[in-house]
C-alpha cells in the first residue's frame, strides 16, 4: 500500500511535523513500522497494541498499515531496518529502548515510540519523562525500586545467595545500564556480583562456561540479543544448576526460574495511545514518557524442583503465574 502523501504548508515551507497539516486521503491507510526484538516474545504484545488501536478507531488493513520486521538480536539488522523505513516514511515507528538508540542516528523526523525502554532520560533518548523533546517518546520501565524487587524475590527463593552474576548485551548502553545498576544494589545488599557482557549469541555459551561454579544465581538483563536466544539461555542455565531471574513471563515458559517486570501487553497498549495522540497530528516531544504501575511475579515450580529449590509458599501465593 502507498504511504499517504503530506500536503505542503504555504510558502513552500514542510514542517518539522507535517502530520498536524495533512488531509486523510479515501484509501490511504497511514503505514506504522513496528521494529521488535523477536516476533515469539512480542506477538502476544504487538496483539495487543492492534487490539487498542482497533479501540482507538484505527483498523489494521483498513485505515492504518503495520509493517512488522524483527532485529533477531542483530544491531546491523537494526540499522537495516532504520534505513528501510526512513526509505519508505513511515508515519510513526514502534520500538524498544536500545533499537530507538540507533534509529535517531538516523531518523529525526519520523515520530518514534518505544513501548519498553530501561532508562530514557539516562540513556540519551529524553531530555527529561514530562518533556521529552525531539521525536521521540514512549513508556520507560525505569523503576526506582525494580531492580531490588527483583533481588529480594531472588533472595527470597534462594537463601544463601550469595555470589549473582548478571548476564547483558554488550553492545547497547540501555541494558548496560540496567546490569550496573543491579551489580551496584546486590553490592549494596551484601551480595558480590559481576556483570558478564555478550556480544552475539557466539559468545553466550563461553559465557556460562566462565562462570562455572562461580555463581548462585543469574540476572538475565532482557533486550533483543537476549530474547532471540532466550530458549539457549534457559537450557545453558539449567545444565549448570544456575537458578535466573528474568524480566518477563516468557523466559519462564522456557523454562526459566521467575520473573518480575511490567505488563508488557499494558505498555504497548499505551503506546498504541501514543501513536493515535501521534496520528492525530501531536508531536511526539510534547506527549509525557509514562511509566508502568502494574507488574507481575511468574515462577516455574518444575524448574525449581530440577534445581533442588523448595520455593516458600508465601512467594508461590503471591505470583501472578505458577507455572508446574
Amino acid at each position: 500500500m502507498e504511504r499517504r502523501e503530506f500536503i505542503k504548508i504555504a510558502c513552500g515551507l514542510v514542517g518539522a511535523w507535517p502530520l498536524a497539516a495533512v488531509a486523510q486521503q479515501p484509501g490511504k491507510p497511514r503505514l506504522v513500522g513496528i521494529l521488535g526484538a523477536d516476533a515469539t516474545v512480542w506477538r502476544p504484545w504487538t496483539a495487543a497494541f492492534v487490539a487498542h488501536l482497533r479501540e482507538l478507531g484505527w483498523i489494521e488493513g483498513g485505515t492504518v498499515a503495520i509493517d512488522y520486521r524483527w532485529a533477531a538480536g542483530r544491531s546491523d539488522r537494526v540499522s537495516e531496518i532504520a534505513a528501510e523505513f526512513d526509505r519508505r516514511q513511515v508515519d510513526v515507528i514502534v520500538t524498544y529502548g536500545s533499537a530507538a538508540t540507533v534509529l535517531r542516528q538516523t531518523i529525526t523526523t519520523i515520530p518514534i515510540v518505544f513501548a519498553v525502554a530501561f532508562d530514557p532520560v539516562r540513556g540519551g533518548l529524553a531530555q527529561s519523562l514530562a518533556h521529552p523533546a525531539g521525536n521521540v517518546t514512549g513508556v520507560s520501565i525505569q523503576q526506582p525500586d525494580l531492580v531490588g524487587k527483583r533481588l529480594e524475590l531472588l533472595r527470597q527463593a534462594i537463601p544463601k545467595l550469595h555470589r549473582l552474576a548478571i548476564l547483558a548485551d554488550a553492545g547497547y548502553a540501555e541494558p548496560m545500564l540496567e546490569a550496573e545498576r543491579v551489580k551496584s544494589t546486590a553490592q549494596a545488599l551484601g551480595l558480590e556480583a559481576a556483570r558478564l557482557g555478550v556480544w552475539r549469541a557466539e559468545d553466550i555459551a563461553p559465557a556460562f562456561e566462565a562462570l562455572k561454579n562461580k555463581a548462585d544465581a543469574l540476572y538475565v538483563v532482557s533486550d533483543a540479543l537476549i530474547a532471540a536466544n532466550r530458549a539457549r539461555i534457559v537450557t545453558l542455565a539449567l545444565s549448570g544448576r544456575l537458578p535466573t531471574i528474568m524480566s518477563y513471563d516468557d523466559y519462564v515458559e522456557a523454562g526459566g526460574l521467575m520473573s518480575y517486570g511490567p505488563d508488557y501487553a499494558d505498555l504497548f497498549r499505551r503506546a498504541a495511545d501514543m501513536v493515535d495522540k501521534i496520528l492525530h497530528g501531536t508531536k511526539p516531544g510534547d506527549i509525557p514518557i509514562e511509566q508502568p504501575t502494574k507488574f507481575d511475579l511468574a515462577i516455574n515450580t518444575k524448574t525449581a524442583a530440577t534445581l533442588g529449590l523448595t520455593i516458600p509458599q508465601t512467594l508461590l501465593t503471591t505470583a501472578d503465574q505458577v507455572i508446574k
